[in-house]
């Protein structure tokens, strides 16, 4: 479940909610810091376990709510003595939960960030504790807390859903614009031809104009995700040059790796490319197609790096005109880390 989707929810609903917030982790755990969940009346979005801590949590938001007064939560899995949760759970980890109703100054600055994520602001929602024993809000600009401080208990990204721009709205669109969506993208379609995209793709963003005005009248940024897939050689062309400036965070190329060649040729090849476009599953069909790409743009979108590790396929830099991996640095926690994004440490791979 995305952030976008739970702050959407508050803004279209008065009832009673409470927002958790996972803030510490040592050990093994389900989620990393930073995960964040929704509890309402009769139900809940979002996880924090594979199922195990939520209805003890959903138990507690009652009082919360009725309190206006967050509360924090540790659940110790690292002992396999502890019946209660140890051997029940199987994480083997502990976790730190903050739970915090969604009312006064909570409830007002989530809208506030809503608003501004939908303007594709990428914020930091930092909490203060307070003498009476509870938080006040802060919304800073940016993806990181910027330095660590005494007064800041906690901070949670709030991110706006990355745009998928897919350039052509042929049969093997559909089935990627429906996968990417489901899995937290917004869509946007372009084409030259109007009659591709009348009836399909419900709920994206659609521009029908010629391939070299579209990325200035789609306003491509440097988060955009973007795929090539109208299979007319000159236009895919006129529309990678039209992109290309504006350096999207990830640029899929549908396609042989000799008509990329082809495509590709006088152009300085940036780092955000991918093709041919995503992970080598042997799928066949759109549909298979469709799990290899969007696949990949998770694996992106999490990691948050342009150069990545994609499984253990031995035979992976055949596939590639420009090939390396990333390694995630994995250290034990000590206590309780803030609940921001970890720090990738990037290893170019010998060719």
């Amino acid at each position: 479940m995305d952030i976008h989707d739970i702050v959407l929810y508050i803004k279209n609903n008065d009832s009673p909610a409470v927002l958790a917030s996972l803030t510490g982790v040592e050990g093994h755990s389900y989620r990393k810091a930073g995960a964040v969940m929704l509890f309402f009346e009769n139900g809940s979005m979002g996880s924090l376990s594979p199922g195990c801590l939520e209805s003890d949590l959903q138990l507690r938001t009652a009082e919360i709510w009725a309190s206006g007064q967050p509360e924090v939560v540790e659940y110790d899995m690292l002992s396999p003595d502890d019946f209660s949760w140890g051997e029940a759970v199987g994480c083997g980890g502990k976790i730190k939960v903050v739970l915090e109703p969604v009312k006064g100054e909570l409830k007002q600055i989530l809208l506030a960030a809503n608003e501004r994520m939908a303007r594709g602001e990428s914020l930091m929602l930092l909490r203060k504790l307070t003498s009476q024993g509870g938080y006040s809000y802060e919304l800073a600009a940016g993806t990181v807390a910027g330095p660590v401080s005494d007064s800041i208990a906690f901070s949670t990204l709030l991110q706006p859903k990355p745009r998928l721009v897919i350039f052509g709205g042929g049969h093997d669109a559909g089935p990627i614009a429906a996968l990417a969506a489901t899995v937290g993208f917004r869509i946007a379609i372009t084409d030259w031809r109007e009659g591709t995209l009348k009836n399909e793709f419900p709920g994206a963003e659609r521009v029908i104009c010629a391939p070299v005005e579209a990325a200035a009248r789609l306003g491509i940024s440097c988060g955009d995700y973007v795929l090539i897939c109208s299979h007319q050689f000159q236009r895919d062309r006129h529309f990678l040059e039209g992109v290309l400036p504006f350096n999207p965070h990830y640029i899929g190329v549908i396609g042989s790796a000799v008509r990329i060649n082809l495509l590709l040729e006088g152009l300085e090849v940036p780092s955000s490319l991918h093709a041919p476009v995503g992970i080598p599953i042997g799928g066949e069909g759109p549909e298979e197609i469709a799990v290899s790409i969007v696949a990949e743009m998770i694996q992106i979108k999490r990691a948050g790096s342009r150069k990545l590790s994609k499984g253990g396929d031995h035979f992976e830099s055949s596939r590639y005109l420009s090939s390396s991996r990333t390694k995630q640095t994995n250290g034990s926690l000590q206590g309780f880390p803030e609940a921001v994004p970890g720090d990738f440490t990037r290893e170019r791979r010998a060719q």
